[in-house]
């Protein structure tokens, strides 16, 4: 996982529409620095697991479905993507930034069905700040 840097894949999606394996429109999600070091240090299958939630955010955008997203209401466009493994729940928030770019904000690691609300606000802190 080394040099991952900011971006998941450095792939480039700018203005006109980019269309991935099997002709399917693709997006563009990048992480922030703390999402980064906050998936460095999962366990080798949660990695996996989250890397093909990222997988599927970037293939489906904004109709990627519930259990993998959820918008959370009255947090100013920010969302969360759920990733379970046993009891074990990662959350990743995440934002449209603009046009086919979603930015990956934070993580955290849940053994209940609740949200984090100091965690929330780290994320809304770090949406602004990007």
């Amino acid at each position: 996982m080394d040099g991952i840097g900011i971006y998941w894949r450095k792939r480039r999606v700018d203005d006109n529409i980019k269309f991935g394996i099997n002709g399917f429109v693709t997006y563009e999600v990048q992480l922030m620095e703390s999402a980064v070091e906050f998936v460095q240090k999962l366990a080798v299958k949660m990695r996996a697991k989250v890397f093909r939630t990222i997988g599927l955010l970037e293939r489906f955008g904004p109709q990627l479905p519930a259990p993998h997203a959820k918008a959370l209401k009255n947090y100013g466009g920010l969302k969360e993507l759920r990733v379970k493994l046993g009891n074990n729940i990662v959350r990743l928030f995440y934002f449209h930034h603009e046009g086919r770019v979603y930015v990956v904000t934070s993580g955290y690691l849940e053994k209940t069905q609740k949200t984090n609300q100091r965690e929330i606000e780290r994320a809304i802190r770090l949406m602004n700040e990007f």
